[in-house]
């Protein structure tokens, strides 16, 4: 904190909302640089009510590291919400039998953790935990507008609250105002991505648990141990998904997301056309849903819920964090993973900052390297809906989306690498053609999907079996050191190479399925039934 000539006081840090966004943001800043005068402005009041508000609940790897080991929150997400058996696919539409069709996941926890978060506990804790680690987060605070600072002026941020105005100055202004987007509107920074999706979603009081839909006791001793409900599950079709996640209250969240063009959201943005979509595509959903409708607890849509933004950070100290910034898509959860990575950024830009050392190059830095983050990612969903019914193609994509994002992106956060621009330099040419090899195969699954052979099997492709996929995905809480990191990324980049000759080779030759288990990369899963 720091006093102008007129004797106003500056703030080092205002957040402009105190959502999971915002609210990590400040325990984040808190433990990087101790000190530091760190302001939330919140409009709600805690406690939050226990809502389905959020497009998804779930966390994968980045997004759990970042709550577990950045902000020291493990054994709190241990105790108080669902450890997750990983992501699982059901290739359903049509079927009424949940034990009738392809299922695509793990049969035993993969070893690095992810959570089935409630948002709204979860949320209302780190509510407390910035009170107790001394921020302050002023809550039931409406900012009424701000004036950003420009060639290193502060910011002035008017807000209200029950005590009347308020005006504060800042030398760092972090928009974390989630979709409101306060400083992305203003400076119109929306970028429309392609990417045209849309979702609703809504809770119900009672557990909804696919293990118990099936009779069949080999199809249920498949998961060890048989409790699939505890995975964030996708019901997949043309064009759509639908999630079921399970929440620490004891409610479930059920969700439809799909693709504008081919599942208008006019047919499906109450709870009853919900459930007549659902009873037309996921039956054995609907009647799960019909059997508990009178335990409904909300309901929420949302049209178009991707979105781009032309610029995050800024070198007159102002940044954008969370959802005020950019979203994707919550096919494989990735939100709590751009929190993650942007707010690492955020948190370096201001150490940097008070270290004297020049922003201008380091915002472009960490920008150029958001945006092609972002960018990856996003190839992995846009266009890609329609493929989402066939079993063939997807059994394949869901293992290269895994692969690209394991061998890369979580190695870079996972050794705290994000910020390493010598790193990015080193291995810069092994980057580009993992993007390159991404971008292909995306556009591969495409022209793959056009030649398939409708088929849905009734067995389990069960990643377990795939030695290499395992180690991939136990090696990255690895600790390496420079020379370690540098090969490692190398390493994973060859077996991408080798990851797509083998699915090119496979869709070249129409086949389905590979039924030999090898410990080499191969696109396919092989049955394992019981």
């Amino acid at each position: 904190m720091t006093a102008t000539t007129d004797g106003q006081t500056t703030h080092d840090v205002v957040i402009l909302g105190g959502g999971l966004a915002g609210l990590t943001l400040a325990l984040q800043l808190h433990d990087r640089l101790p000190g530091l005068d760190i302001v939330v402005l919140e409009r709600a009041t805690h406690p939050l009510p226990l809502a389905a508000h959020k497009v998804g609940e779930s966390t994968v790897d980045i997004g759990a590291h970042y709550f577990g080991e950045t902000l020291g929150l493990r054994d709190y997400l241990q105790r108080e919400h669902i450890l997750k058996f990983g992501l699982r696919y059901f290739f359903s539409h049509g079927s009424s039998e949940i034990d009738a069709v392809a299922e695509l996941g793990v049969s035993e926890v993969f070893p690095a953790p992810s959570y089935q978060l409630d948002r709204g506990i979860f949320e209302n804790f780190l509510g407390e935990e910035v009170v107790r680690r001394g921020i302050d987060f002023r809550q039931g605070t409406r900012v009424r507008g701000f004036d950003l600072g420009k060639g290193g002026g502060v910011h002035v941020v008017r807000c209200s609250d029950a005590d009347g105005d308020h005006v504060l100055h800042a030398r760092w202004l972090v928009d974390a105002s989630g979709r409101a987007g306060l400083v992305r509107r203003r400076l119109e920074l929306t970028v429309d991505n392609g990417h045209h999706v849309n979702a609703a979603w809504f809770r119900v009081d009672e557990r909804l648990k696919p293990d118990d839909w099936s009779d069949d006791p080999d199809w249920r001793r498949r998961c060890t141990p048989p409790e699939r409900w505890r995975s964030t599950n996708h019901l997949c079709g043309p064009g759509y998904w639908v999630w079921l996640i399970p929440l620490a209250s004891g409610a479930h969240s059920v969700g439809i997301v799909a693709d504008a063009a081919m599942h208008p959201l006019e047919e499906f943005n109450t709870f009853d056309r919900a459930q007549a979509w659902l009873a037309r595509h996921q039956p054995a959903v609907a009647r799960e849903v019909a059997r508990c409708a009178d335990k409904l607890l909300d309901f929420r849509f949302l049209r178009n819920y991707s979105y781009g933004c032309s610029q995050l950070f800024s070198a007159d100290r102002w940044a954008l964090a969370g959802e005020a910034g950019a979203f994707l898509d919550p096919f494989y959860s990735p939100g709590s993973d751009f929190i993650a990575i942007g707010n690492t950024y955020i948190c370096q830009l201001i150490a940097d900052d008070r270290a004297g050392l020049p922003l201008a190059p380091r915002v472009r830095s960490y920008e150029r390297l958001y945006q092609s983050f972002y960018d990856s990612m996003l190839q992995i969903f846009r266009d890609q809906y329609p493929l989402f019914g066939d079993v063939t193609v997807m059994a394949a994509k869901i293992i290269w989306d895994h692969a690209f994002y394991w061998g890369v992106l979580c190695q870079l956060v996972f050794q705290q690498r994000l910020a390493d621009v010598a790193l990015f330099a080193d291995v810069a040419p092994e980057l580009a053609l993992a993007q390159e090899l991404n971008q292909r195969m995306q556009a591969r699954f495409r022209q793959w999907h056009e030649t398939t052979t409708p088929q849905n099997p009734p067995v389990i492709f069960d990643q377990r079996q795939l030695p290499w996929f395992v180690a991939l995905n136990e090696g990255m809480h690895d600790t390496l050191d420079d020379a370690g990191v540098r090969g490692r990324l190398r390493e994973n980049v060859r077996l991408l190479q080798g990851l797509a000759d083998a699915i090119d080779a496979q869709a070249a030759a129409g086949a389905d399925v590979d039924a030999t288990p090898s410990g080499q990369p191969q696109p396919m899963l092989f049955m394992a039934p019981g």
